[in-house]
């Protein structure tokens, strides 16, 4: 094959590279030789595939990578709203009842009333502190990578190569928001303004807050 023809073997007649049989002799060409090379696009190189005529061969286009989206601070703290409401609901009924025990415990030892009040506020601070502890850290660590609230929202903490965090991650994670909350909540407004929508704890953690849709 030269310059886009075809000499037939038989009788030496130069045909189309596409000729199927020879314009002087009718002898038929053989199936190599009406091969064509394979199409470029850019740099990926089609091959043809076997029984397929190269010029019948389809380009596929390189996979796409999807967009990574993440979490502000809005849907964020619709989210928190969310588990808060959730978590109250556990642990009001117990915190009332361990009350209604702490004043029937200090009634039966003659204790002041403030002392009352004193031991009631530190045993609801810490239930309240272990169980909204225990849940995020469990739920974000877990399969789902979200608490209830994120799920709803379709939200889901991973670190910064997008994988599942471990329970010590997401512990440290939650109380670094203490420090978010203590610099008159700055550290929870940044995650409107930092690049990859990270508040100061999920810098502090190495964590991301992703949008799966």
């Amino acid at each position: 094959m030269a310059n886009g023809a075809f000499y037939c073997n038989r009788c030496g007649t130069q045909n189309s590279a596409l000729a199927m049989f020879c314009a002087s002799c009718g002898d038929q060409f053989p199936t190599e030789s009406q091969q064509l090379s394979a199409p470029t696009i850019g740099t990926l190189e089609i091959a043809p595939q076997p029984g397929i005529p190269a010029w019948q061969a389809r380009a596929v286009s390189p996979p796409t990578v999807p967009a990574m989206h993440y979490g502000g601070f809005w849907i964020r703290f619709i989210a928190a709203l969310i588990d808060g409401v959730l978590v109250g609901a556990v642990i009001w009924p117990v915190s009332l009842m361990i009350a209604v025990l702490i004043r029937i415990s200090g009634t039966a030892v003659a204790m002041p009333g403030i002392g009352v009040h004193l031991v009631n506020a530190i045993v609801s601070l810490a239930l309240s502190t272990c169980a909204n502890w225990i849940y995020e850290a469990a739920m974000e660590s877990s399969s789902k990578q979200a608490t209830i609230g994120k799920m709803v929202l379709a939200l889901r903490v991973t670190d910064l190569e997008g994988r599942r965090i471990s329970f010590t991650r997401a512990t440290g994670r939650h109380f670094a928001k203490i420090i978010s909350a203590m610099i008159l909540l700055i550290g929870y407004i940044m995650a409107g303004f930092t690049e990859r929508k990270q508040a100061l704890h999920d810098i502090l953690a190495g964590t991301l807050v992703q949008r799966t849709r």
